[in-house]
């Protein structure tokens, strides 16, 4: 189906979402229940355990047994409670990261308790309504010393659904901040998938919501998960590549096929590129990437890297490009902000 499609269902026996744009699943959320109880999103108040005077950090005592490690020690002493945020996945045996910059996410702006201003999204261009947005951020603030960032869903809303939005996160970030005291607790769940949906995937709008038990099957979600699920991608014209995840590291190998053409390889290794953020996103994959691509001229190495660039400019995930090893492999340094799919689905790492 041509267009932009959000699909709503349940994946793994868990609920779940896709974005499907042109019939290619583009992006997925899972409820991680079924592996973690503190999904990236989610604000607790933790107990401090253990500074770290080496490392310049803090282990955190987080509710349901759980360990959090906090980077950034100033002020803090053993024992105190303090509101943290989860700020992404942690690897198997290590503790969960956190931040102090607790986050209120809605569908028109963010709430930045510790983060004073008011600041419009840059894709906003109109300067009549930039500073219409910045008199509703003002009036809603009310004299509080928050911060607003009003995201790009706001130039095509009405004022008032600003307005109510805002209202209702500043004064759920009243309550949550006043929580300072305490044993460690869940405060506020990070969103559910279809919540997560609506946040993310309304700008712009879709063309069709799909909803239903079996919508996954119906609209291709399904099949598409299963090729992602594997470790092989197909490429243009008899090219592959295989994504594997290690304790280590993410391995990324890039083959040319049957392909002989002297162009092959370099159009194998373009046609990888202009997909990795994709694949990296669906299958949840992040840490240190190491990509071993198909063998190719140096000269043609400085293309690569403009395509590179251009392919993760858009992502919305932190990720450092970080170059080339001396081995000729190229590495990028990706946050682990998602739940890996494979993890999600039963199989984990092989």
């Amino acid at each position: 189906m041509l267009g932009r499609q959000v699909v709503l269902g349940r994946l793994f026996d868990a609920p779940a979402a896709a974005l499907m744009v042109d019939g290619q699943l583009v992006d997925l959320n899972v409820d991680p229940g079924a592996v973690t109880p503190l999904a990236p999103g989610a604000i607790c108040r933790g107990v401090t355990e253990r500074l770290m005077k080496g490392q310049g950090g803090v282990f955190v005592r987080l509710p349901g047994e759980q360990r959090g490690y906090l980077r950034g020690r100033s002020g803090l002493r053993e024992g105190q409670p303090i509101l943290v945020q989860i700020a992404g996945v942690a690897e198997d045996g290590k503790a969960i990261p956190l931040t102090r910059r607790v986050l209120f996410r809605g569908r028109f702006g963010l709430v930045t308790p510790d983060a004073p201003g008011i600041n419009v999204s840059r894709r906003i261009r109109d300067d009549d309504l930039r500073g219409q947005l910045q008199t509703i951020g003002q009036n809603a603030l009310k004299g509080r010393a928050y911060g607003l960032i009003l995201r790009s869903a706001a130039a095509s809303a009405e004022a008032a659904a600003i307005e109510d939005e805002l209202a209702t996160m500043l004064d759920l970030a009243d309550r949550i901040m006043a929580e300072t005291a305490g044993p460690p607790e869940l405060l506020l769940d990070a969103p559910d998938p279809w919540e997560q949906a609506w946040l993310d995937w309304a700008e712009p709008e879709p063309d069709t919501v799909e909803q239903g038990d079996d919508s996954f099957d119906t609209f291709g979600v399904s099949e598409a998960v299963d090729r992602i699920l594997s470790d092989r991608v197909e490429l243009p014209a008899g090219a592959s590549a295989f994504i594997q995840p290690t304790r280590a590291l993410v391995a990324v190998d890039v083959n040319t096929g049957r392909d002989t053409t002297p162009a092959a390889a370099l159009k194998a290794n373009i046609a990888l590129v202009r997909d990795l953020p994709r694949q990296l996103r669906l299958r949840g994959l992040g840490g240190q990437i190491a990509v071993d691509f198909a063998p190719m001229p140096k000269r043609d190495r400085a293309t690569l890297d403009q395509i590179l660039r251009a392919a993760f400019r858009g992502d919305a995930t932190e990720t450092t490009l970080i170059g080339w090893t001396s081995m000729g492999l190229y590495e990028i340094s990706r946050k682990r902000d998602r739940i890996p799919l494979a993890q999600l689905a039963g199989q984990g790492v092989r």
